[in-house]
């Protein structure tokens, strides 16, 4: 897998970018408290085969600048369409996970020049419309971050990514997570920065307004972002292809990357 790892700057703020293959312009763009890292490596292989594929870190993500928040979806995609120019694209396919997911809906609804196709992973449109996570998960995405160490508290929100019994039982797999995860964690002021960004953020009465292709994306035993946000996705945006991976948890990526592959090389090309 080739990479190009740089920095640009965007806005207010220096962006971490990593390029990876040759071909049409892809953008992926990465969940609450994630970055470049995140991405799984099986997956992102099987991406460059056909794209030049983009990853970054968000605002206050990784090795991103980590300005005083709170982060808005609206400024996070700013950053996202600043990324497009520093790169010269003019338009691309654009694939966000989970808070990801947000941007990308926000990015095509103010920049619709700027998206040719849009594929939305485990996210949801916000506000009243979503279906939030059950109490038991929403406490464990809110745990005291400064009581725990990083590695503690990666281990406890685990179970947010994946069951029980796959952690149990993958322990390989999980193990090479929590390597990715820990290269480069978000401190806590900066995850509670996009975190109330995303608690304001709502786009369901514009969903409508999306006119690109769209593929939407879930695991069907997703706990952090419940797959009937999918379902409500994929009813409001017009022509909308909805697929639910079978067995797959909120971290359905890194579970199955070359069924997730398939489906996104499926729609795009």
């Amino acid at each position: 897998m080739s990479e190009t790892g740089t920095e640009a700057k965007i806005n207010d703020i220096n962006i971490h970018y990593r390029v990876y293959g040759e071909g049409e312009p892809l953008l992926l763009i990465m969940g609450l408290g994630g970055n470049a890292d995140w991405w799984h490596d099986r997956f992102l292989e099987r991406l460059e085969e056909r794209f030049q594929v983009v990853t970054f870190d968000n605002r206050g993500t990784g090795r991103t600048d980590k300005p005083e928040g709170p982060y808005s979806i609206t400024q996070m995609a700013s950053d996202a369409v600043g990324l497009m120019d520093h790169l010269g694209w003019s338009s691309a396919d654009v694939m966000g996970v989970s808070m990801g997911g947000m941007i990308a809906q926000e990015l095509t609804l103010n920049y619709p020049e700027r998206v040719r196709r849009l594929v939305l992973a485990c996210t949801n449109c916000g506000g009243q419309e979503q279906v939030l996570a059950s109490p038991e998960a929403l406490s464990l995405l809110t745990l005291p971050q400064g009581e725990l160490s990083k590695e503690e508290l990666l281990k406890a929100t685990l179970p947010l990514l994946f069951q029980p019994e796959y952690i149990e039982e993958h322990r390989e797999e999980i193990d090479e997570t929590m390597k990715r995860l820990m290269i480069a964690p978000t401190p806590p002021k900066s995850f509670m920065n996009q975190f109330q960004g995303i608690s304001v953020w709502s786009d369901h009465s514009r969903l409508g307004d999306i006119k690109q292709p769209t593929l939407v994306i879930t695991g069907d035993e997703d706990i952090l972002i419940p797959p009937e946000n999918s379902r409500i996705l994929a009813d409001a945006i017009p022509g909308c292809r909805l697929v639910e991976i079978q067995g797959g948890a909120h971290g359905f990526i890194s579970q199955f990357p070359d069924e997730a592959a398939d489906e996104v090389l499926a729609f795009l090309t």
